[in-house]
């Protein structure tokens, strides 16, 4: 019986469709995390360091055990992986709604990171197997649902939270019902391919390796750490203070800052449809250097403009730095094909580490100097993206 694989399957775009749904979901709930921040402060009477301190708790929630559940996916696939990521999700934004302490808050966005540690590796791995060989193409399908959820986020925080207070965050927990409902057809496929892969007429996959050394694959890798370090540190000053600096500078109310936060998200979302395919056709390593390098001269301007011209500097930023994630990944699975979840789960995590440590110092700073002194300080991050000129060219060769 002759062997057929997934790029002779083709791509399956209603499963990519269905995987990018799942990640608009889960991301739009973690942005609502983000978003009501200035709520909960004012609710719970917190500082600056002790939302960093929350944010730290997500993202390391959000982080840590990615790694390790991408390890734990390569080895025993199951299919009821991301629904049980969507119903931690569900309980910690209900303990959210009612938190009456930081103690219960913190709880609350563990449970959050939690789901969000298991939904991105297993999802960005599911992708991976839906691509049929178009990889770059995949993940910004997938990538794209996320970053479009994230930029709803504060846009229904602005409409439903920011009015009527901390307990309407409860509605978001109806709504990841709602999501938990959309996994049924990923469900379904999922145990197929598992079975399939069980079976006794199981199809092989072609691996697509790179011709490197070792050595060559993990100084490209720790390349790869360093602009996602760059990107994160960088994006954690926009996502989690992005509310509060327009608040402090420029006078404007809580809903009118979460609707330029969501102009920055939505932004973000356009441009990761680009990454991925001009990656595939010409070349990772170039998407990568312009949409980080080619952040810093706007990112180094914003500290010192204008209301309107912050915000329009914030799109620009957010279309062009969204294109690199999705570039950085699917070059560090075609460096290590075989361990898929393990490089989804590894720099999915270390995006969440990053921002979470970086939220939880810039936090601090902003406490004792201010948050235009931090804007200022993370304004030169893009610069980090000069190492990518050190990526090798690589053209994965199938196998």
């Amino acid at each position: 019986m002759k062997n057929s694989t997934p790029a002779a399957a083709g791509t399956s775009i209603s499963m990519l469709l269905y995987l990018s749904l799942a990640h608009l979901f889960n991301d739009a709930f973690q942005s609502t995390v983000a978003a009501v921040y200035p709520v909960i402060k004012d609710s719970l009477s917190l500082t600056f360091g002790q939302i960093g301190l929350i944010v730290l708790v997500y993202q390391l929630c959000a982080s840590v055990f990615q790694p390790i559940f991408g390890i734990l996916f390569d080895r025993r696939p199951g299919a009821w992986y991301l629904s049980a990521g969507t119903i931690s999700t569900m309980t910690g934004l209900m303990i959210l709604a009612f938190a009456g302490s930081i103690y219960w808050v913190m709880l609350a966005v563990a449970f959050i990171g939690l789901g969000s540690s298991v939904i991105h590796p297993e999802a960005s791995r599911l992708t991976h197997i839906a691509s049929g060989g178009r990889h770059g193409l995949a993940q910004s399908i997938f990538q794209v649902g996320g970053n479009f959820g994230g930029s709803l986020g504060p846009l229904l925080a602005a409409a439903i939270v920011a009015p009527n207070g901390q307990r309407y965050i409860a509605v978001f927990a109806g709504i990841a019902v709602i999501s938990l409902l959309t996994k049924s057809p990923i469900v379904r496929w999922y145990r197929k391919k598992i079975q399939l892969m069980r079976s006794s007429v199981a199809q092989k996959e072609i691996i697509h390796r790179v011709r490197l050394s070792k050595k060559k694959i993990y100084f490209s890798l720790s390349i790869l750490l360093v602009l996602i370090f760059s990107k994160y540190v960088y994006m954690a000053s926009l996502s989690s203070f992005y509310t509060f600096y327009l608040i402090e500078k420029f006078g404007v109310t809580t809903q009118q800052s979460q609707l330029f936060l969501f102009a920055f998200l939505f932004a973000s979302a356009a441009g990761t449809l680009l990454g991925g395919p001009i990656g595939d056709r010409f070349g990772r390593k170039y998407v990568i250097w312009i949409s980080i390098l080619g952040t810093a001269p706007f990112s180094l301007m914003m500290p010192h403009a204008g209301l309107m011209w912050t915000c329009a500097l914030s799109v620009v930023i957010g279309l062009v730095l969204s294109s690199a994630f999705s570039a950085i990944l699917v070059y560090a699975q075609e460096l290590l094909p075989t361990r898929i979840g393990l490089i989804s789960g590894l720099f999915f995590g270390l995006a969440f580490g990053i921002a979470g440590v970086a939220a939880a110092v810039l936090g601090s700073v902003a406490d004792a100097k201010s948050l235009a002194y931090v804007y200022n300080l993370c304004s030169f991050m893009p610069l980090l993206g000069v190492v990518a000129a050190f990526l090798p060219n690589v053209k994965p060769e199938r196998q």
